[in-house]
């Protein structure tokens, strides 16, 4: 029974104590919070979801407005010099011991360039495959979120453990692929993505269902984070880390739903 977890057992409305005793421990913590003093200046600069929310929505109308210049002008030399930049200011933010708004802001604008640019060239290739892409997109992280706020999916260690190892073995494949690819050992413009089938199916359509979970995974850590953060208390600016975890995510997700539909096409 679920009984045996450490999160139940060290609570004491579900440990062997009678139940008057766990009234009176539960009369004992309302009364802890009634006598509490009222929130002060320090305890209003505390992280919340609201303001978190509020920086996400911002990283993302910087996002919108990056890819609308990446989107008019569109050319592989901007598209790589947005990329480059991007993944610079991505592990400058990754690495830094405290949040910057202004680095997350810089990098949020510089993938949106990238991703502009990348969505015009599939665009062109394959017609009303971007909105496919963004409405695709929107809806796993709406469904994603409402199973987060609803209980039924939360982070474990045991799920979060075949994660990291479906990443690394993602990323080595990525750059074999990428390899591969670059010194013509493949000539599909997707690589084994494009050239394998698996009982008839495309290798990329398989592999992008699965990265698809895989990223919405990734954002329940996000929000799992989120929500730890509050309750931690966490000083206000962390906002900015969990508004770029989930900039990050979102980004990789809509970027493989793309090229997964885009191998649906071919």
């Amino acid at each position: 029974m679920a009984l045996d977890n450490p999160a139940f057992s060290r609570s004491p409305a579900f440990n062997s104590q009678s139940a008057s005793t766990v009234a009176t421990v539960s009369a004992a913590e309302l009364q802890d919070i009634y006598n509490r003093p009222a929130a002060n200046s320090n305890d209003t600069d505390r992280m919340s979801v609201e303001d978190t929310i509020a920086k996400s929505a911002l990283t993302f109308v910087v996002l919108l407005a990056g890819a609308a210049i990446g989107w008019m002008f569109a050319s592989t030399g901007i598209m790589v010099i947005a990329g480059i930049i991007g993944f610079v200011l991505a592990m400058v933010n990754v690495f830094k011991k405290e949040p910057s708004p202004a680095l997350i802001l810089a990098y949020s604008a510089a993938q949106g360039v990238f991703v502009g640019g990348i969505s015009a060239f599939y665009e062109t290739a394959y017609n009303g495959i971007v909105i496919q892409a963004v409405l695709a997109t929107l809806v796993v992280v709406g469904v994603t979120l409402a199973l987060f706020a609803s209980g039924k999916i939360r982070a474990s260690k045991k799920a979060t453990k075949i994660f990291l190892i479906a990443m690394v073995g993602y990323l080595v494949f990525s750059l074999l692929n990428l390899g591969l690819t670059a010194f013509g050992a493949i000539d599909n413009p997707f690589g084994l993505r494009g050239s394998l089938e698996i009982f008839g199916i495309p290798f990329g359509l398989i592999l992008g269902v699965l990265v698809v979970i895989m990223a919405a995974y990734s954002l329940v850590l996000d929000f799992d984070y989120i929500q730890r953060g509050v309750k931690n208390r966490a000083p206000r600016k962390y906002g900015w880390t969990g508004a770029f975890g989930i900039m990050v995510t979102v980004i990789w997700l809509y970027l493989e739903i793309l090229r997964m539909f885009a191998i649906a096409r071919d």
